[in-house]
């Protein structure tokens, strides 16, 4: 209840202020209470000991919730806007600017249940531009697609890069590898459902289907951030014939869902060493250590400060850079969140554009 209660707040624009106002206005309330309580019982020749109490307890609780709601959001960044939280989809002015719809994208080879995907349109595609370049973008977990879309500042970034190179962009598919926000399948064929299959067959293949975009995969790349960057290499790894192209942003050295025990577990129903060997061929510095990838080119983008995830992101650049692909690494300021996962978007669509043919 306590998860359901933070997330609920988290859902509230915290960096524009509305947390602390709630905070602040929930603090006054409760404080006010207090007063009022012990006035009343103090009228009636009673003890004020119990209310403290019982309010304390309240205000506790309160705290919790709040404290807890912060930490969400600071981490996930999932819903910055009220508005959004209720459903209502935000509006990007059709005149001069790229738009976005929203699509399903079938699960039609790998049976993945994937919740709907975002796609941002150029405006160059609406006057008629053919054969485009097509960038997937990937979130992270717990996560939905719309982080990218309000969070990560996608369609601005996108317009801005239009802007500086004569209205040249790719199509940018915000597809869901989770299948719901708390899942986790890791990226992989497994019993947790097929991720992979639908990331590097059913999205091309329907996106090629419905709309103009290139055929040729040098014109196609694949990115993400945290759950979604370890995604976007495990793809470019095991999917390199589709996505030669990545962006690493925060991403981990390898899938998980907890330990290498547990993930393993997860992933094929027991821990056993023949599941173990099969979980390690799956991994993406293993397929690094045993595979060419030389018409591959990424790039890996790290918070600063982020303890965790940097040195992960350092050892997977590491890997690449060993077996000879084409990467570049970079740190931005700030640790594990949208304070670093879209500027990381905008300061690679230059690199981005190049690989994908819209430079020259």
């Amino acid at each position: 209840m306590l998860h359901r209660g933070a997330a609920a707040l988290a859902h509230l624009p915290l960096l524009s202020g509305a947390v602390p106002t709630v905070c602040v206005t929930a603090a006054a309330l409760l404080a006010a209470a207090v007063i009022v309580a012990a006035g009343v019982r103090v009228r009636r020749g009673r003890t004020v000991g119990a209310v403290f109490g019982s309010l304390g307890a309240l205000g506790l609780v309160a705290s919790l919730l709040v404290a807890a709601a912060v930490l969400t959001n600071l981490t996930v960044t999932r819903y910055p806007t009220v508005a959004l939280a209720l459903g209502h989809r935000p509006v990007v002015p059709a005149e001069g600017h790229g738009r976005l719809v929203d699509f399903e994208i079938p699960g039609t080879v790998s049976g993945f249940s994937a919740r709907m995907a975002t796609i941002y349109l150029p405006a160059s595609y609406d006057a008629g531009a053919d054969d485009l370049p097509v960038l997937v973008l990937l979130t992270g977990q717990p996560g939905h697609v719309v982080d990218w879309i309000e969070g990560g500042r996608l369609a601005a970034t996108m317009d801005a890069f239009a802007a500086r190179h004569g209205g040249a962009a790719p199509i940018v598919v915000v597809a869901d590898g989770l299948g719901d926000t708390e899942a986790n399948p890791m990226c992989m064929d497994s019993d947790l459902g097929n991720a992979a299959t639908y990331l590097s067959v059913d999205v091309p293949d329907w996106v090629r289907s419905n709309f103009r975009v290139s055929s040729d995969s040098r014109a196609w790349a694949v990115g993400g951030y945290s759950y979604g960057g370890t995604c976007a290499l495990q793809l470019a790894v095991t999917a390199s014939s589709v996505y030669p192209t990545f962006l690493d942003i925060s991403g981990e050295d390898e899938q998980r869902r907890g330990t290498r025990s547990e993930s393993v577990a997860a992933a094929y129903g027991a821990d056993t060493p023949a599941n173990e060997a099969r979980f390690e061929r799956a991994t993406p510095l293993n397929i690094l250590s045993r595979n060419r990838f030389l018409d591959s080119a990424g790039a890996f983008v790290a918070g600063s400060d982020d303890e965790e995830f940097r040195p992960q992101t350092e050892r997977a650049f590491e890997a690449a850079a060993a077996d000879g692909l084409d990467v570049h690494y970079s740190e931005l300021p700030g640790g594990h969140s949208m304070q670093v996962w879209a500027p990381a978007l905008d300061q690679e669509m230059d690199w981005l554009g190049g690989r994908l043919g819209l430079l020259g």
